[in-house]
């Protein structure tokens, strides 16, 4: 991200906000496992990649692959996005439907809702990070019966100082513009800003600056917290979310600030 930024013309501050911490104890993986052997599931939707092959690297622990493969192409299969549907060619698995861009949960619920009904079936989820209670009351409401399957979640970096300089560097007015690829960043960032005791001056210094969401789950987090969100790319790739915050940034900064 900082290269692509640069190379744009930006001057950039990257700080870790979040990292990936593998589950301590994996007793939902094992028994998902053991459901899903017996075939007792219609349905298995993988939400990410990464999820997807931290999934395997618990089950291998104790069960070979080749079983678990056998057992998941005995089901119907729904991948949220291009990365999970990687892995799954990766390993040879057949999968039924791939969610359209942008990639969200209620992308997920139209194309279950049009292709392949849940009414009456039981459907595990492999989890990406935070549950999604909305997701799985939906599912629930059209009588699906629902296994989350947590994998990794998310948690602070080790070291954050970084971050804690970033966030005193947005209230200083240093930035004029932050780039969010996740929504777990913005629920990590104002934890640490409530510890620092400056949440709410960080919340105002961010509003002054232009807010680019890689997409939809992002900017529901953004936008519930009280950042309006300025810029969504046409993609939700941060490729595209650096080249077109680039391009409009001006705009919308002076924008912003003759509206303020």
């Amino acid at each position: 991200m900082r290269s692509l930024i640069e190379r744009h013309g930006g001057v950039a501050t990257v700080a870790a906000s979040m990292r990936e911490v593998p589950l301590e104890d994996n007793h939902e993986a094992f028994a998902f496992a053991e459901q899903l052997f017996a075939g007792r599931f219609d349905l298995v939707i993988f939400m990410t990649g990464v999820g997807a092959r931290g999934l395997l690297e618990v089950l291998e622990t104790r069960y070979p692959r080749e079983q678990f493969f056998e057992a998941l192409a005995r089901c119907e299969i729904i991948v949220r996005g291009p990365k999970p549907a990687s892995v799954l060619r990766e390993w040879k698995v057949p999968f039924q439907h791939q969610v359209p861009e942008p990639n969200t949960w209620r992308e997920l619920l139209t194309l279950l809702d049009e292709k392949s009904p849940v009414a009456g079936r039981s459907v595990a989820i492999q989890e990406y990070g935070k549950p999604n209670e909305e997701l799985y009351a939906a599912l629930r409401e059209r009588g699906a019966e629902v296994h989350p399957v947590q994998v990794y979640r998310w948690a602070l970096p080790e070291e954050t100082g970084p971050l804690e300089e970033a966030i005193r560097s947005t209230i200083a007015g240093d930035f004029d513009v932050l780039l969010f690829t996740s929504a777990n960043q913005l629920t990590n960032v104002l934890d640490v800003a409530e510890r620092l005791g400056c949440r709410d001056e960080w919340l105002a210094a961010a509003r002054r600056c232009v807010i680019a969401s890689i997409g939809p789950t992002a900017s529901e987090t953004l936008e519930a917290a009280g950042l309006p969100v300025d810029l969504v790319p046409e993609h939700p790739k941060m490729g595209h979310l650096i080249r077109e915050a680039a391009a409009a940034a001006h705009r919308l900064l002076d924008k912003k600030r003759a509206a303020q």
